[in-house]
């Protein structure tokens, strides 16, 4: 009888044994096939805000001219933004439309004009201030790509002055 009580132990054991081992290979393979997947197909995929492009919008800026104005640029630090009128929050540039001088003017028109190259060379983003719009109804944000102010660009480049909440004479 001892036998007896062996044997079925033993061959429950066997087939313990095999399941076990049908597993582990079963699961290697399903691990190697996952792995091959991840890395074939270029990593995890993004869900959510992480598969938002940081900089979403894209258009081909003209300067603007007459009185319907869609996606244009007025002057160094207004736009139109798909039919929004958009003061650029963090610049002032010189005026084109009353200047003060002749220098100002020149200085407002190459001004307009890198705005209008800077808008149309990519993908940017725009961001809001403590208000939303100035006293004139314009839309007061903040042009950035890749997280850098194109006003600043423009700072840098002695096209405009950061923004200090009211104009200067720029003769």
């Amino acid at each position: 009888m001892k036998h007896r009580k062996t044997a079925p132990l033993a061959s429950r054991h066997q087939s313990t044994s095999i399941r076990w081992s049908t597993f582990i290979a079963i699961t290697a393979v399903l691990c190697a096939a996952l792995f091959l997947a991840i890395f074939l197909g270029g990593g995890p995929a993004t869900t959510g805000s992480a598969a938002v492009s940081i900089d979403p919008h894209r258009a081909s800026f003209g300067i603007c001219f007459g009185a319907e104005r869609t996606t244009c640029v007025v002057d160094g630090d207004t736009i139109w933004f798909e039919g929004r009128k958009i003061r650029i929050a963090d610049i002032n540039t010189p005026e084109i439309s009353s200047p003060g001088c002749a220098s100002e003017r020149l200085l407002g028109e190459q001004a307009k004009m890198r705005m209008q190259a800077l808008l149309n060379q990519g993908a940017f983003s725009l961001h809001s201030i403590d208000r939303d719009q100035d006293q004139y109804g314009r839309d007061l944000r903040i042009i950035t790509r890749d997280g850098e102010s194109l006003g600043e660009t423009l700072v840098a480049e002695g096209l405009a002055e950061r923004w200090q909440g009211y104009r200067r004479d720029w003769c």
